[in-house]
């Protein structure tokens, strides 16, 4: 397995130290409404602080236009919130362009990288900017590091010294779990609703994995592409002949694949929608309905396959699950996994709403890791090369 150059081995006693991180979180009038990415954070800060290190953070938020100053995407609240999380003022720099001298043993942040076109054309000028305020520089976005943006890919190219942060190495080392350090059987669980965001990470796994259990929207694509009734429910039709290849590569390796029997189906796609359960059987499944949630022998016949698994990747929710008449399915699929947890088995859990969907089920804590990435975790998982973990070891 290849490390990361560590930052336990870095010697950054009061230096400037330049730190990647991904506080793209979600704000509402003002106010951070979850803020775990920035709580993530915190390890690799502190342990900076300690060391006397004087601290430039910086951090995207949102898609502003073409690079253009937008105050819904300012980071203004991220500077307060962090403030008040490490008890210690921090300092927003607004423009990266104009060098001034720092406090020694401070923190400051700087405002949305996404403000200068720079970032996301990976402009050298833009990361010789970025560059000019520090002499080592720390990544610790996992997040972003599918990005070949200039914060994350030229700027540390342009470092002699670069390190990666606690929480970056966290989620290193713990996708290798599921990719080189593997303990048989090993599940794989996907879900959510396209199977085009999926096929890649699925055709990359299907030689490592022993079990297969697709849900969400994207199961009817498959469903539709084994000649089930899926009425109006969510179908990729230009993906159905990769799901047929895929289906029938995995029976050739003699892959266990589990795909949902019935389904919690409504008329609209609506969180008071009336629904019932209807089995993917011919003469079965109305066609006016569209599924919502894997429907309860399903969910048995889930919890059975997951049942003696060894190493476990779950992305994706099973249903709806943001609304309470389509979460069950997530849930105890979430629980299932948290209880094979307990009993030895290593879960990786994320990729998209997959975090989300683990503190509905209330198993965040109880499975051994929850990612904070999604496309960048599902790209690694698909043995991708993330820009960011290039520059970092270049």
């Amino acid at each position: 397995m290849k490390e990361l150059p560590s930052l336990r081995r870095a010697n950054l006693r009061g230096k400037r130290v330049f730190i990647r991180v991904d506080y793209n979180v979600p704000i509402e009038s003002g106010q951070i409404t979850d803020d775990r990415r920035i709580r993530a954070s915190l390890p690799t800060l502190r342990y900076l602080i300690e060391q006397g290190a004087t601290l430039i953070l910086a951090s995207h938020l949102g898609r502003p236009k073409d690079g253009q100053r937008d105050p819904k995407y300012s980071l203004h609240p991220v500077q307060h919130h962090l403030s008040q999380l490490l008890q210690k003022p921090v300092e927003l720099i607004g423009d990266p362009f104009t060098y001034k001298e720092l406090s020694p043993s401070s923190v400051y942040l700087m405002e949305n990288v996404r403000f200068f076109p720079g970032e996301t054309k990976n402009a050298i000028e833009f990361a010789r900017a970025l560059a000019q305020w520090a002499e080592a520089y720390v990544s610790d976005a996992f997040g972003s590091v599918h990005r070949a943006h200039a914060s994350v890919d030229a700027l540390p190219r342009l470092m002699k010294e670069k390190y990666a942060g606690f929480l970056l190495e966290a989620e290193w080392n713990n996708a290798q779990r599921v990719l080189t350090q593997i303990e048989h059987p090993y599940l794989v669980v996907v879900g959510g609703a396209k199977v085009s965001d999926k096929l890649p990470l699925l055709q990359y796994l299907l030689p490592k994995l022993d079990r297969l259990l697709i849900g969400g929207g994207m199961s009817y694509t498959f469903l539709h592409a084994k000649g089930l009734p899926i009425g109006k429910s969510l179908l990729e039709r230009e993906h159905v002949q990769a799901a047929q290849e895929l289906l029938a590569q995995a029976d050739k390796m003699g892959k266990r694949v589990l795909l949902p029997s019935d389904s919690l189906a409504a008329k609209a796609f609506q969180a008071d929608a009336e629904a019932a359960v209807y089995a993917h059987q011919a003469g079965v499944f109305p066609e006016d309905r569209m599924g919502l949630d894997i429907g309860p022998a399903s969910i048995a016949a889930a919890k059975g396959f997951i049942q003696g698994s060894k190493t476990i990747f779950w992305n994706g929710p099973m249903g709806v699950f943001e609304w309470e008449r389509f979460k069950q399915g997530t849930v105890e699929v979430g629980k299932a996994i948290a209880e094979e947890t307990a009993r030895g088995a290593y879960s990786l859990v994320g990729g998209g709403d997959t975090a989300a969907a683990a503190e509905v089920a209330g198993v965040a804590e109880q499975v051994s890791f929850v990612s904070t990435g999604g496309g960048a975790l599902l790209e690694l998982l698909a043995g991708q090369t993330l820009p960011g973990i290039a520059a970092l070891m270049s």
